[in-house]
């Protein structure tokens, strides 16, 4: 008897399944979440006029405690632009001053990073590699998916497309033409080259620079962590560390 022929005519109808379930996982992780997200924004980044903007697109810089990754630079004769890509979908509440914002789904709600203090840094990072004054930096929050703002926010937090707008409504000309060229040198010979390697070995600087045990950063896609409650089954009320990108990151750990 064949066994493995067997085996091979047994298992042959589950590959469909198999393969169902691995890109259900794939298009929902928070990785393919995260890229998707930057997609968006560079396709409509193109109706920014390509001889005005200078767009750069995942730029890794190194900072004095490590590395910072920014998802996109706008660099003009109006300032430099800072974008931060958020792919949420629920309802948004959000306070400028408050650390942590809100994500609801329903009845479920997940707390995430104040993405303007997270852009904030990344300002602050641009700014040291291109010397350039604080009021020339513009940060700019774009969130994409379907997602509703259940609080007022800034003109520079924006949805979908309005981040072009906004980019676009300021007119004021703070650098000239040799200026704007010296910028882009500068960002595209200070920033690390784009690869995997250069992922990870930023996803692993998180890890090392948030180890405490009140800031911690998830091993699977690099977001922060958050201490929560179970709130059914066995182990209710018990306390563990989870991704705060779940439902697309589902990465848990006991306390």
């Amino acid at each position: 008897m064949d066994v493995s022929a067997i085996l091979l005519k047994a298992t042959a109808g589950a590959w469909p399944l198999l393969v169902l379930l691995v890109a259900v996982w794939f298009f929902k992780s928070a990785w393919f979440k995260g890229w998707f997200g930057e997609f968006i924004v560079k396709r409509a980044a193109r109706s920014l006029d390509e001889n005005t903007y200078t767009a750069f697109h995942n730029v890794t810089l190194q900072t004095l405690d490590g590395t910072t990754q920014i998802d996109h630079v706008f660099v003009s004769r109006y300032g430099v632009f800072v974008v931060e890509t958020k792919n949420y979908k629920g309802w948004i509440f959000g306070d400028p001053d408050k650390p942590k914002w809100t994500q609801t789904i329903y009845r479920s709600k997940f707390a995430f990073q104040n993405p303007l203090r997270q852009n904030y840094k990344h300002c602050k990072a641009i700014q040291a590699l291109l010397d350039i004054p604080e009021n020339t930096i513009h940060s700019v929050i774009v969130f994409v998916g379907d997602s509703t703002f259940k609080t007022a926010m800034p003109d520079y937090v924006t949805q979908g497309r309005g981040f072009v707008r906004y980019i676009k409504s300021i007119e004021e000309v703070v650098f000239n033409d040799k200026q704007v060229q010296a910028l882009n040198i500068a960002i595209e010979s200070g920033r690390l080259q784009a690869s995997m390697a250069t992922n990870w070995a930023h996803v692993r600087d998180l890890q090392r620079r948030h180890s405490s045990e009140t800031d911690q950063v998830c091993p699977k896609c690099g977001a922060e962590m958050l201490r929560r409650k179970a709130k059914r089954g066995r182990n209710t009320g018990a306390e563990f560390w989870g991704c705060s990108q779940f439902p697309g990151c589902r990465y848990i750990k006991a306390c």
